[in-house]
């Protein structure tokens, strides 16, 4: 496994990340692939080290694929819940993780529905002069550094199984449609796939995609379109990411109702036919059936990659916690 690239000790955010730490991230991916096809699924790389997992908002697929990445790797895991710690009785966010470092972590994962959280611990971390590395799982809407690496790794693999790298994604379109300016899936998958060559289309109504976007990966080898109207942003794509609308962090009036959305921008196999004849749709999950993409649309193995998303996430959670612990 390729690690002579890699030098971060915590992963925060994409906005920075190099081309030679993106194809690290995806070739040693690849490798905890194979061995996750294999009989034995459980390799010795982080035996007797300790990974937290630090939710203070919901989730399943990432606790869960973070989780087992962690045990395959033959890794110790702590699992924190903020509704029964501490925090009830008044425990800051920063003494919740110095406790756990006291219990011997040796890195953390962090999800927070504020921006920030995962940065602060990182500093705190640093300050202290303990290495221990910090894994944003998620931070408000700001970034999903680990989700938008699955998403890369799944199209990179189907493009090259053998040798999946970001530059097979030069010049392909992808569409990003739905809720984006709530979404932190979409911020990350901005900077990987324009920092990829991608031609990056965001379509959604006015209030879920304000013009800010548009300076989005300004500095990349790809570009970023947007696209007030869905048609443009599908017309001969490659790809298709739809996002669930996030009504929770909705706090204005911004869409007159789920039915008309779906009418005009949801995901169908109708709309796909304005896409390339090979086009394959990706969402992040959890999904609004119905309402961002068709049901029957999600279960059809010829066009939905969904399923191949979750299982890659526990091939590239794993890459990460190996190349963040290997101490390279």
């Amino acid at each position: 496994m390729a690690t002579n690239t890699w030098t971060r000790h915590h992963v925060l955010s994409l906005a920075d990340f190099t081309t030679d730490e993106y194809n690290t991230v995806l070739q040693t991916a690849a490798s905890f692939s194979e061995v996750l096809s294999r009989r034995t699924k459980k390799v010795p790389t982080l035996q007797g080290q300790v990974v937290a997992n630090l939710f203070f908002e919901s989730s399943t697929r990432t606790r869960s694929s973070f989780e087992l990445a962690a045990k395959r790797l033959s890794a110790d895991t702590l699992n924190f819940t903020a509704a029964t710690s501490s925090l009830t009785k008044g425990e800051t966010i920063l003494d919740t993780a110095k406790t756990y470092l006291a219990l011997g972590t040796d890195m953390m994962v962090i999800r927070h529905r504020e921006a920030g959280v995962p940065q602060a611990i990182a500093a705190e971390m640093d300050r202290l002069g303990v290495r221990v590395g910090v894994l944003n799982a998620g931070d408000g809407q700001h970034e999903h550094p680990s989700q938008a690496l699955l998403d890369l790794f799944t199209i990179c693999t189907l493009l090259n199984p053998q040798q999946p790298q970001v530059e097979l994604l030069q010049g392909k379109k992808i569409a990003i449609v739905g809720d984006i300016l709530h979404s932190r899936v979409a911020r990350s998958n901005i900077w990987s796939l324009t920092a990829s060559g991608a031609e990056v289309h965001l379509a959604a109504p006015p209030t879920l995609l304000p013009q800010m976007f548009a300076d989005f990966g300004t500095d990349r080898l790809g570009n970023t379109f947007l696209h007030w109207q869905i048609e443009p942003a599908l017309q001969n794509a490659d790809f298709v990411m739809t996002l669930r609308l996030q009504k929770e962090r909705m706090t204005q009036y911004l869409l007159p109702s789920l039915r008309e959305y779906h009418q005009l921008f949801g995901i169908t196999r109708d709309r796909l036919q304005l896409c390339k004849p090979n086009v394959k749709v990706l969402h992040p999950g959890p999904a609004n059936r119905g309402v961002e993409i068709s049901s029957d649309l999600m279960d059809d193995p010829q066009f939905s990659l969904i399923q191949a998303q979750v299982t890659s996430g526990v091939a590239v959670r794993m890459a990460l916690l190996y190349l963040m612990g290997s101490g390279v």
